[in-house]
């Protein structure tokens, strides 16, 4: 499977328009915000996806740190640079729809924008 082939939760900095750019695109996407829990932690956030089967998007590095140290998880998709402009992030996702390698559990996926040219490195754990 690719990386968003999966079920997703999105992180709290998940703008929503990116989440219903996703879901417009057949991803089914759960969001933290959605669900009204701000400011949980990311060892909260990264639980709860893995009970529910599903992998984090998110904006923010510490999840790697997490997942390196030990904890259980499916997946973990960084998005970089984040906190920049929705469309930005839609594009970054699409090129991630594109051209993301398939991938199996427990992976990283992470994906860096420079102007219009996405890096994406994949990391099996």
């Amino acid at each position: 499977m690719r990386a968003l082939d999966f079920p997703l939760l999105a992180d709290e900095n998940i703008h929503p328009d990116v989440i219903v750019f996703l879901r417009k695109a057949g991803v089914d996407v759960d969001s933290v915000s959605e669900q009204g829990k701000f400011g949980i932690s990311d060892t909260q956030v990264l639980l709860q996806a893995t009970q529910a089967g599903r992998v984090v998007l998110t904006h923010d590095n510490d999840f790697g740190s997490l997942a390196l140290m030990g904890a259980q998880f499916i997946g973990i998709i960084y998005v970089r640079p984040g906190h920049i402009r929705t469309d930005f992030t839609i594009k970054t996702l699409e090129a991630i729809r594109g051209n993301a390698p398939e991938v199996t559990p427990p992976f990283i996926l992470v994906a860096e924008r420079t102007g219009d040219i996405v890096k994406i490195r994949v990391r099996q754990l």
